[in-house]
């Protein structure tokens, strides 16, 4: 589990795809010397696996599931060699709980659809796909590429967010162009909500006779 608060920053060394699978290889000398083989870490909000270390870079292997889900595999381009991502080691127990929950599990991409200055602070929007438009509540909670923000607008399918200067700095938002795969993920309390709901709307519905049909005037 993470919190959304990015705590480093990496580069892409390589990114090597294959239909059914893949590998990433990280630098990232900030955080490396703390990581060891078999633990998770959060790229750009996506949950892997550590296969392996050596000097300041690590290695994670990615299934053909996620570079379905992610921009690993959406937009490879841009994770050309060099480029930033977001890094998050998961939480301990007695860590500060700054974010929110963030469980690393992309449900899809959204595309950039601008990052536009504001005196001090951005204006960072993101076109939503329409399956992942009901988890987008103004003034909730949203993991955009790892990171926790809080969507401040939202219309058209467009979830904005205002970014501070210290956020812009500390993380890839001051990459992203117009287009650019991001991942998202939803805010878990919000997915147990929803399932909770249908579990009982189908239950209702399956007790039902005809019966209790004809006694409600049907």
């Amino acid at each position: 589990m993470f919190t959304g608060i990015i705590e480093h920053l990496g580069t892409i060394e390589a990114l090597d795809l294959k239909p059914d699978g893949g590998r990433v290889s990280i630098h990232a000398p900030s955080v490396a010397p703390s990581l060891v083989v078999s633990n998770s870490i959060a790229v750009n909000g996506c949950c892997l696996t550590i296969v392996d270390l050596h000097h300041s870079r690590f290695s994670a292997d990615l299934s053909g599931e996620t570079i379905r889900k992610t921009s690993f595999g959406a937009d490879s381009a841009s994770l050309k060699h060099g480029a930033r991502v977001n890094l998050e080691q998961p939480l301990t127990a007695g860590k500060e709980f700054g974010g929110h929950f963030v469980l690393g599990h992309v449900d899809t991409i959204g595309r950039v659809a601008h990052l536009t200055p504001e005196g001090e602070n951005w204006w960072f929007g993101v076109q939503v796909p329409e399956e992942f438009a009901r988890y987008v509540v103004a003034k909730g909670s949203i993991t955009i590429d790892g990171i926790s923000l809080t969507v401040a607008r939202w219309q058209n399918n467009i979830a904005e967010v205002a970014v501070i200067p210290y956020t812009y700095e500390h993380t890839n938002i001051r990459d992203r162009k117009p287009g650019d795969a991001v991942n998202l993920e939803g805010d878990v309390l919000g997915k147990y909500a929803e399932r909770y709901l249908e579990t009982r709307r189908s239950t209702s519905l399956s007790n039902l006779t005809v019966g209790d049909l004809i006694e409600q005037g049907f």
